[in-house]
């Protein structure tokens, strides 16, 4: 039994007293939590004003952003591209009406030079560029650059933005917006604050955009000096005092952090700040003393309780955080209970959240497989695609090169006997092999492989090649008249020139009628002008937009008397689109005629360099060596080149070639490629390996690509010709010549 020796203290008192031994700590802790409660009313103030100036930066760089991207997609227009400079100048008066916030947009060449400017007529030179150092600075960055405010000549405010932007031919220019101000004052009245509050936002030279206290009278001007010097010494972003132009002094909170330099400053006048922070103080401090006195009594009962609930409450946190099933239960204090609610819903919402990413997951890697199936199976299209391509140019040309041979035998032995049904052979020989050209051309153009080997090309020679060869290969059909100047040069690849006016002529000619077809050349500005026309069938609209495509041919009858495959129109206009040229078609109407107009960049005449060598003369006889699988295709080369004066001999596989080498001992070696027992790379390699003397090493194929011309000139081999190929070209391979 405990003995007291002291009377015991009820609680009541004891809560007494220890509030009155507590009063005066508490006096002092309220003190302090009002100073502490002060500092953060106003760190929050400033916080919030800092948000502000961020806010309102963020919202300054996306408008500057978007009329960057405006004038990027501008910069997109074909018009443009083409350097239709007058058609790019109405494009953006429309898009300067659409605009309520633009004055005009100006477009200067790469020297600085005003090209347009759509608040005056095209081709007005009375403009001038206002802030010509964000010109300088977008020209020498090729970056979009944000330029200060200024007045323009009809004494509007505007500030430019301007992007740098090219042509299709790579010239180089700057497309500049000029902005009216009014956009960004906007985007301050947007935002509600208390009366007093001044936001200024400043361009990268420290002049006033706009404000929202006297914006008309403060614009274009530079920031109060407190503003400005607290903007020279501050760091990126901050809070200082300054003074209005007003000569208010105001809290200020400011931002630096824009990507095009610009400032965006937030100002509240300090006397109205005390003001509140008293209010705010006088308040809370109240509250703290009757905080204090009302809940003295409950305080320890209510902690007990507390303690204990939000102790059952960490624990399922923790289980909640490891992943496991939460058991809540039940409390006495409504506040803990939406506690535990919460916290049930947030172990449902995991789980559900779980089981959800396993099924994205799940369909995620069923996408991707799908996608890569698709890709394979795409790219093995592909292949097939080119494979084939391939495989028929050389079972096409194969039949075509005895063919050829045969016709040259012909021509050679009987001295103009049947030299009409010969010609007409011929003809329909070189229609053929042309029309396989055609096939691999547009394949290697859609693949982008096609190769240009570019030179100073005279165009005149070009207009002389492609005639002649028209006319070689018509027998009837509309003259040809030539009008053209003693020269006129391009950079670009003579053989796919002469191809191009080649195709051109050729569909002249099958359309044509019985009308003269006129070539014209003529020099037009800074471009050559070439144009065919006729007198012949003519086209519609509808025919005009699809002339162009590939396989695409005009309505004939079912004789098909003008033949081919659609092709050589669409391979003439992408060869032009690969020299940086366009071409266009146009008819006034059917039975009117057609005219096709090709437009290149011209260039200046290049110094010719003479080296007063002599013609090369007829290749001497030597020991041929033909080896074919095709025994029609080997034995009429052979006897071509024994009439042509050589010693051949002809082999139908790689192993009698090998055996016939060493008794003939030939000084050119003609191969096929495709042989039965060997490939031709592999034979090659033989004869090289064997041979102790000079040998002369003649690819003759019908694969005529350019991975087949690199694989042969890897293998060894000094010359690729592709079949048919006709005696003249044979008598240069074997002389040695390109």
């Amino acid at each position: 039994m405990l003995s007291h020796t002291r009377a015991p203290v009820r609680l009541r008192h004891l809560l007494v007293l220890l509030t009155a031994i507590g009063f005066l700590p508490l006096i002092l802790i309220g003190a302090w939590g009002v100073k502490t409660t002060a500092d953060y009313q106003r760190r929050e103030l400033e916080r919030s004003m800092l948000d502000l100036s961020r806010a309102l930066s963020s919202a300054v760089d996306a408008e500057l952003d978007g009329w960057i991207a405006t004038l990027r997609t501008m910069a997109r227009t074909p018009a443009l591209a083409n350097g239709d400079m007058e058609a790019f100048y109405e494009f953006a008066k429309e898009q300067v009406q659409t605009q309520s916030d633009w004055s005009s947009v100006v477009l200067t060449d790469a020297t600085g030079e005003m090209v347009f400017k759509t608040s005056l007529p095209f081709g007005s030179q009375d403009g001038r560029v206002i802030d010509p150092d964000s010109l300088q600075r977008a020209m020498a960055l090729r970056q979009p650059v944000v330029g200060r405010i200024a007045f323009g000549q009809l004494s509007r405010p505007a500030f430019p933005v301007r992007v740098p932007v090219s042509d299709g031919a790579n010239r180089q220019f700057v497309l500049t917006a000029a902005i009216q101000p009014s956009r960004i004052l906007k985007l301050v009245q947007r935002q509600k604050n208390p009366d007093g509050w001044v936001i200024s936002v400043l361009d990268s030279t420290g002049l006033r955009v706009a404000r929202s206290l006297d914006h008309e009278h403060t614009l274009a001007t530079g920031a109060s000096p407190s503003l400005a010097q607290l903007l020279q010494t501050g760091p990126m972003e901050g809070v200082g005092v300054t003074r209005t132009l007003e000569n208010q002094e105001v809290r200020t909170a400011y931002t630096r952090q824009s990507r095009h330099g610009w400032t965006v400053a937030v100002g509240a006048p300090t006397a109205e700040l005390t003001r509140t922070l008293l209010q705010s103080v006088a308040i809370y401090a109240g509250a703290i003393i009757a905080s204090l006195l009302l809940c003295t009594g409950l305080a320890a009962m209510i902690a007990r309780r507390t303690v204990s609930a939000m102790s059952a409450m960490q624990e399922q946190a923790v289980r909640l955080g490891r992943g496991e099933p939460v058991h809540i239960a039940p409390s006495g204090i409504y506040e803990v209970n939406l506690m535990g609610l919460a916290l049930d819903a947030a172990a449902y919402q995991r789980t559900a959240h779980e089981q959800e990413r396993s099924r994205l997951l799940a369909s995620l890697e069923r996408a991707l497989k799908a996608q890569e199936d698709a890709l394979a199976r795409a790219e093995s299209a592909s292949r097939a695609k080119d494979d084939f391509l391939a495989v028929l140019g050389h079972e096409l040309r194969n039949p075509l090169s005895p063919i050829v041979s045969a016709l040259d035998l012909m021509a050679a032995r009987e001295q103009g006997v049947y030299q009409r049904e010969r010609d007409v052979m011929r003809r329909q020989v070189t229609h053929l092999k042309r029309l396989v050209d055609d096939l691999l051309d547009v394949s290697r153009i859609t693949r982008g492989k096609l190769e240009l080997n570019k030179a100073p090309v005279n165009l005149c020679s070009v207009v002389a090649q492609a005639v002649d060869a028209a006319n070689a290969a018509k027998t009837r059909g509309p003259a040809i008249a030539v009008q053209m100047p003693g020269s006129l040069w391009v950079f670009g690849d003579e053989s796919r020139l002469v191809q191009v006016l080649t195709n051109l002529l050729s569909n002249a000619v099958r359309f044509g009628g019985d009308g003269a077809i006129v070539v014209m050349l003529e020099a037009s500005g800074m471009h050559a002008r070439l144009v065919v026309r006729d007198h012949g069938v003519g086209m519609l609209p509808a025919m005009l937009e699809h002339i162009f495509e590939p396989f695409y041919q005009a309505p004939q009858p079912l004789a098909r008397a003008a033949g081919g495959l659609g092709l050589g129109l669409a391979i003439a206009r992408n060869l032009v689109l690969l020299h940086g040229g366009r071409v266009h078609a146009s008819s006034a109407g059917q039975e009117q005629g057609s005219a096709f107009e090709v437009l290149l960049p011209a260039i200046a005449e290049p110094a010719l360099i003479r080296d007063g060598a002599e013609p090369p003369q007829p290749a001497a006889p030597r020991r041929v060596l033909v080896v074919d699988d095709n025994q029609d295709a080997a034995d009429s080369l052979r006897n071509l080149l024994e009439l042509s004066g050589h010693e051949a001999l002809a082999a139908h596989s790689a192993l009698d070639a090998l055996d016939a080498f060493a008794a003939l001992r030939p000084e050119v070696a003609v191969v096929d490629i495709g042989l039965p027992d060997m490939s031709g790379y592999q034979l090659a390699a033989a004869l090289r390996a064997k041979a102790k003397w000079p040998l002369r090493m003649i690819a003759l194929t019908g694969y005529g690509q350019a991975a087949d011309k690199q694989r042969a000139s890897a293998a060894g081999f000094d010359m690729h010709l592709t079949k048919p190929a006709d005696i003249g070209d044979l008598q240069r391979a074997i002389a040695g010549e390109a």
